[in-house]
């Protein structure tokens, strides 16, 4: 902000982000779309289809898109760093909306009385609070009761501030009445009702008595700043350049085979295996090794007895429900559903592919018999939706019945916890890739944060089932298989996600999306994407990371690069932590001092120049 000023007796606010070492992209220019409007598209438009089923789907429909509001004021910028210049008059400020609490910085953005948004006001070092302050002189900021991030605009009038009373219902008495006597005496009124007014009038107030309950919300002065009390912004050194390596053929494979048949340098072959995959041909007897059916130092004698025992032990799981009889089924209730479910599910799984095209196909009797088996052999959890998908290529690469079912059983040992009830597992990996996303990438985490699509639900299916819809069928298998070597890291599908969203990052961003158009856009993605472009982008971003020497301690847990902490509750948590670069608790915050808090982006003239100051 350069300033604020009289023009024609209106103060103005102008704002000019300044550049910090010569790098004008880390400045993100962000604009939501106006609601409202005859023009806009009727709510009876129809859906948008995403091409998968939408019962397990989380998100399968998408509104219409809202009226894009008019440009903002002034002439067409010259170069990129004017396009997120702006000026407004504070007469025209309907509300202003805070970042929410944990992101790596904080922004502001100001809603217009027309309905627009401005620019976001990004403050990388701190600053929304002396920002704050400075509009407080000039105007009433109160918070709305329906979202404690969100501050009402009031000019200071006594007719706006009694028809803003009767709106936010802060008082129950007549709101005329209460705005003369809080403008006689603000301490004993404020005090008596005015409880949801923010902070910038609780400062100049009489203190509450010790111990008395307070029923106020943070106000902007209070709040801390999100994030600046734990790390500031880690710095990351340049993007390093990838290349993968060939395909591990059936020759390579054989050089790694010992006396006795044990596979010799392991930790070689599974960084090959993590570097280039797997020739087709050897996925057959490789995936068995990498999903943990067979043993990596065991003999080719001891494989076989092993594969003996695993055959009987299969059989009898499928002979449990096997033996069961229809009357007996119509009297339990889940074994029946479980049957109906996978009936349905796999019905529908892969049938372009020609090992399950067909009505009579052989390879869908066993997809059923599989599923149906894993049900006795896994009760608690059953079969849930998606599984089929898991199941269809491990079938399809080893093409056994029994060898499919122990490694189906050891790719859900991975991903259990995906289709669990609580989907706290799901939870937790959305917030590990937002952690990930916020230091990799702020700008596009805020520019999704604007759009109301933080939460990066859309990734949901991603995470799922281990990107299954979005990549052709030759490029799943061989993404997978990259995957189960557990290197380099054990949460290497979340840099994938990372990296697709890197990927597509200009379109998100400079597209101008909203949270509708961000989710369709994203859904558009199936089948379209190289996975040996995202396999090489998700590996340079993970050495990018490691590289990292403040890399914060969170982030190297999710990496892989420190033990994860002692949970503080059985469950994991919802949203992703701060950014810590310590386990130890962070130090308590010092007071707030807006001149100790260096920002490149704000100055504040002093009080005695700022009459007369213009934009």
């Amino acid at each position: 902000m350069e300033g604020a000023g009289y023009r024609d007796n209106d103060v103005l606010l102008s704002w000019a982000p300044v550049e910090e070492a010569g790098d004008a992209t880390q400045m993100l220019f962000s604009k939501k779309d106006a609601s409202g409007g005859d023009s806009c598209a009727s709510e009876d438009e129809p859906t948008f289809d995403p091409g998968y089923e939408p019962d397990w789907a989380v998100i399968s429909t998408v509104r219409p898109r809202p009226c894009r509001p008019e440009p903002s004021r002034g002439a067409e910028p010259s170069c990129p760093r004017d396009s997120w210049a702006f000026w407004v008059s504070l007469g025209e400020l309907k509300s202003v909306r805070r970042s929410k609490p944990g992101l790596s910085w904080a922004y502001l953005v100001l809603v217009t009385q027309a309905g627009g948004s401005l620019p976001a006001l990004h403050f990388h070092r701190g600053g929304t609070r002396a920002l704050l302050r400075v509009l407080s002189r000039y105007l009433l900021l109160a918070s709305s009761p329906q979202d404690s991030r969100l501050y009402l605009v009031f000019p200071h009038d006594s007719s706006a501030l009694s028809s803003s009373f009767h709106h936010l219902q802060l008082f129950d008495q007549d709101s005329s009445n209460v705005v003369s006597r809080f403008l006689q005496d603000p301490y004993s009124t404020t005090f008596n009702s005015f409880s949801r007014v923010t902070n910038f009038f609780r400062g100049a107030l009489q203190p509450h008595p010790e111990g008395a309950p307070r029923d106020l919300h943070p106000g902007p002065d209070e709040e801390p700043e999100p994030g600046f009390e734990v790390i500031s912004c880690v710095e990351l050194g340049p993007r390093p350049a990838v290349e993968r390596a060939p395909p591990v053929t059936e020759q390579e494979w054989a050089g790694h085979v010992g006396p006795e048949g044990r596979l010799q340098q392991v930790p070689e072959l599974r960084a090959r295996i993590f570097s280039g995959g797997l020739s087709p041909g050897l996925r057959r007897e490789a995936w068995k090794f990498l999903l943990g059916y067979l043993s990596w130092g065991g003999s080719a004698e001891e494989h076989k007895a092993h594969v003996r025992k695993k055959t009987d032990e299969y059989f009898r799981m499928k002979l449990q429900w096997k033996s069961v009889s229809p009357e007996q089924e119509r009297r339990n209730s889940l074994l029946h559903g479980y049957r109906s479910l996978i009936e349905r599910d796999v019905s529908r799984t892969d049938r372009t592919n020609k090992f399950y095209e067909g009505p009579e196909n052989p390879g869908l009797g066993l997809l059923n018999d599989i599923l149906l088996t894993y049900c006795m052999y896994h009760f608690d959890l059953g079969y849930v939706q998606g599984m089929s998908d898991l199941l269809s290529p491990i079938l399809y690469v080893v093409q056994n019945e029994v060898d499919a079912f122990w490694c189906f059983c050891g790719f859900m040992e991975l991903v259990h916890g995906n289709f669990e009830e609580s989907q706290e597992t799901m939870k937790r990996q959305l917030g590990q890739l937002l952690l990930l996303l916020r230091v990799l990438d702020p700008p596009l985490c805020d520019f999704l944060d604007s759009q109301d699509s933080g939460s990066l639900c859309f990734c949901f299916r991603w995470l799922l089932i281990w990107f299954k819809r979005e990549f052709p069928f030759p490029d799943v298998l061989r993404l997978w298989e990259v995957l189960w070597t557990g290197l380099p890291g054990p949460n290497l599908h979340l840099l994938v996600a990372c990296a697709i969203l890197d990927m597509e990052r200009d379109t998100l961003m400079l597209s101008g999306f909203g949270s509708n158009e961000i989710l369709k856009h994203i859904n558009e993605l199936t089948m379209k994407l190289s996975v040996e472009d995202v396999l090489t982008r998700a590996e340079a971003l993970y050495r990018q990371l490691t590289a990292c020497t403040e890399l914060p301690h969170n982030v190297q847990e999710v990496l892989g690069l420190a033990p994860p902490a002692a949970p503080h509750s059985p469950s994991p948590p919802a949203s992703p932590l701060p950014l810590s670069p310590t386990r130890t608790p962070p130090a308590p915050p010092l007071p707030a001092d807006p001149a100790a808090q260096p920002d490149s982006s704000l100055e504040i003239l002093p009080e005695e120049e700022e009459d007369g100051v213009g934009s």
